[in-house]
């Protein structure tokens, strides 16, 4: 279904069964398969193909040779129906790639809102991104990463597959990350190190001096004290029911599989 205000190039393709909402714009030599929807007001500006199980929302920017839904490079997909989800207002920018799910990983690759997905990113199978977040030039994401809101992943980084990046993170460029990075943590290098707390980022966002203040004690507890995370987390946890800004490092500590960078 393709609503009447729509604007489509004679030279796109779209498959019967795609749905296109209203205020679309799809410019010349695009591709959308048969089970593709696109929100209202998304733009794919040239030479965009959407395909597979995808939906698109609203108010998106795609931009020329960009690849979304297509099948992955993981060798066990045998052509299930997996999925991609993209949520509002993302800035998708030339020759980014976003491959479709797996039913080992959950079948679903998901991206959040509010996220500028520089050239030639990829997102790879049962990534799960979250919103406001920043993919700088040919930053690429193994299978089942998982970044969480505001993180900026800078270019030319590789995360290994199966990581967890936290909640207003900043991963330097040309860096090679192997394991979680907690939540409001600097890290850079290969393979990448911690340094310090994303203080300037933080600040631009509005979390308080004294938010800061507990960000980095707990921090120093993590990552300057001596002591093993088994032995930081109950520090943790108690600074957390003083400064409610700390508890996602004990949210993200339960969530993490690879182990922490250090």
């Amino acid at each position: 279904m393709i609503d009447s205000t729509a604007n489509i190039h004679p030279s796109s393709v779209i498959e019967e069964g795609a749905v296109i909402g209203a205020n679309v714009h799809i410019g010349p030599f695009c591709f959308v398969g048969a089970n593709v929807e696109i929100g209202e007001g998304t733009v794919l500006k040239s030479h965009v193909v959407v395909n597979g199980h995808t939906r698109i929302g609203k108010d998106n920017q795609i931009y020329q040779f960009a690849s979304i839904g297509e099948v992955n490079q993981d060798l066990k997909y045998a052509g299930e129906p997996t999925r991609v989800e993209i949520g509002d207002r993302n800035r998708i920018r030339e020759s980014v790639t976003i491959h479709r799910g797996t039913t080992q990983g959950g079948n679903l690759t998901k991206i959040g809102s509010d996220n500028l997905l520089m050239v030639n990113a990829h997102i790879a199978h049962d990534c799960v991104i979250g919103n406001r977040c920043i993919f700088a030039n040919n930053a690429t994401l193994g299978g089942h990463v998982t970044v969480d809101d505001f993180a900026i992943i800078g270019g030319m980084t590789a995360v290994h597959q199966w990581c967890t990046i936290g909640a207003h993170v900043m991963v330097g460029g040309c860096s090679g990350v192997a394991q979680d990075v907690p939540p409001y943590v600097i890290a850079q290098g290969n393979h990448a190190t911690p340094f310090g707390i994303n203080i300037e980022g933080l600040k631009r966002r509005g979390f308080s001096k004294e938010a800061l203040h507990a960000i980095r004690n707990a921090y120093k507890l993590l990552y300057r004290s001596g002591k093993t995370l088994d032995e930081v987390k109950p520090e943790i946890e108690e600074l957390a029911k003083q400064h409610s800004e700390v508890q996602p490092f004990c949210d993200f500590f339960a969530r993490s599989t690879r182990g922490l960078i250090r």
